[in-house]
């Protein structure tokens, strides 16, 4: 039996899923908190903590400021225990669900390389009867576009791709990611954009915690038996940015789950990052020396030529190490007559892809995003995105607002 899944991946266990919606889900509580820390092989958290809005004590150790621990605690958590590893209580009570409630402190060095390294692919789907609603608007299915692996270095080729951690009831998790343009700051970008179900669970869950974004991961294409032993600038050249703040929309937030295409249509999110270590006061975007503008009113499929998809697909046959892309002319795919319908190629890119930008020619002529990778069928073959509207555009204006002038 064919079946679709979300292509996020999970370190050796489950994964998550995706879906946005059309009222925006804004996310409060956007700390610029560091949570100093020395991480073990296992991703836990020790050492102590701090804020860009910290203070300095005696012993020279960063603290958190009181009023920053008082919200947290309003929310259930407390920063102490949170550093020392209670992120990685997943119970129904204490994880974090509505739009408001989003907190990401950043735990340095928890994402090291071979956290990074390990962070796999999902075993999940649903079966054909969810692409039944079609009402008339899918085309044949694509024939199968062999994913090409991309020359390094990567930055030479594709400066905006990169990849999402994050950990979840399941493990560490990974999806691919695309740094784009701010209008609010415009050559000073920290916005990047990546798939709804991989910032947030839906339906049955809350907000996944430890989300940090790894522009041109792994740049030199480093084999997996080299990658055991590169060092943490080889694995991340650029460094790596948690996403102090996220949205994704409510539809996702209210009504997506693990498996299924529901709310595929609107699976996309925008993080804004920060730099883990402080870095060089520079943007993202000047850090990686570009941002690719987002089209929210991107031709139909029927008169796109050639659209291309970017990922780190990390399900066999791939080992989620190697960037990739695909190239060909979409077809249209609806899974309810009440969503909109989505853009579908073939490719044989597998989990891990899930959130790597899908660049066309815009409305204006130029190379711009214009979706990113949702669903394909867990035999592989072809792939699924959004056709970016008004609810996207909703989602991405919101963070650039809330970012203008900073």
């Amino acid at each position: 039996m064919r079946s679709i899944r979300p292509l996020s991946t999970v370190h050796r266990e489950r994964g998550a899923r995706r879906r946005t919606s059309p009222v925006l889900a804004a996310v409060a509580l956007a700390s610029a908190l560091a949570l100093t820390a020395t991480a073990c092989d296992s991703g836990d958290a020790e050492a102590g903590g701090g804020s860009s809005a910290s203070a300095t004590s005696d012993d020279g150790k960063i603290t958190i400021p009181d009023d920053i621990k008082d919200r947290l605690k309003e929310h259930g958590i407390d920063v102490d225990k949170w550093k020392d590893g209670a992120w990685k209580d997943w119970s129904k009570d204490d994880w974090l669900r509505e739009a408001e409630d989003y907190i990401n402190p950043i735990i340095e060095g928890l994402w090291d390389p071979d956290r990074m390294r390990e962070a796999e692919e999902p075993d999940q789907g649903v079966d054909d009867s969810d692409l039944d609603g079609d009402q008339g608007v899918t085309d044949p299915e694509p024939a199968p576009v062999d994913a090409k692996a991309v020359s390094p270095t990567y930055h030479d080729s594709v400066p905006e791709a990169g990849k999402v951690f994050f950990d979840s009831p399941e493990g560490q998790m990974v999806c691919s990611a695309t740094v784009v343009q701010d209008p609010a700051n415009p050559g000073k970008s920290n916005m990047v954009w990546t798939a709804g179900h991989c910032v947030h669970a839906g339906k049955s869950g809350g907000w996944y915690r430890n989300i940090a974004f790894v522009p041109s991961y792994n740049d030199k294409g480093l084999a997996t038996a080299e990658l055991e032993s590169a060092s943490r600038e080889e694995v991340a050249p650029y460094g790596v940015w948690w996403s102090d703040w996220a949205q994704t929309s409510d539809q996702w937030i209210e009504q997506g789950g693990t498996t299924g295409g529901d709310g595929a249509s609107y699976d996309f999110s925008v993080l804004h990052v920060t730099p883990e270590e402080g870095g060089s006061g520079k943007s993202l975007e000047e850090t990686v020396g570009s941002a690719l503008p987002v089209d929210f009113n991107a031709p139909a499929a029927t008169k796109i030529q050639n659209m291309t998809a970017t990922g780190y697909p990390a399900a066999e046959p791939f080992d989620g190490q190697t960037l990739y892309q695909c190239q060909d002319k979409p077809g249209r795919l609806s899974l309810s007559a009440s969503d909109p319908t989505m853009y579908r190629i073939g490719c044989t890119m597998t989990g891990g892809s899930s959130g790597g930008g899908w660049v066309a020619t815009g409305s204006d002529g130029k190379p711009a995003l214009v979706s990113n990778t949702s669903i394909g069928p867990v035999t592989a073959g072809w792939l699924a995105g959004p056709r970016l509207g008004e609810v996207a555009k909703g989602v991405y204006d919101s963070v650039s607002d809330k970012f203008a002038g900073q």
